[in-house]
């Protein structure tokens, strides 16, 4: 994912689109979420997770 296109994220998005962004699987970053690995805040929103964008920056130095 381009520094553009992660500038352009929405404040929350989905576990499949920071997971593009860090460059893992989707597998991957739901497996990492269930075993409290996961490298970025997640938010429980009803029956979906969501991810912190700010978070999602911190991570990757954005």
């Amino acid at each position: 994912m381009s520094w553009e296109e992660l500038r352009a994220l929405p404040p929350l998005v989905s576990v499949v689109t920071a997971a593009r962004a860090l460059g893992i699987g989707r597998t991957t970053a739901y497996r990492l979420i269930k075993e409290g690995t996961f490298p970025v805040r997640t938010l429980p929103l009803g029956g979906s997770t969501k991810v912190s964008t700010a978070s999602l920056w911190d991570v990757l130095g954005a």
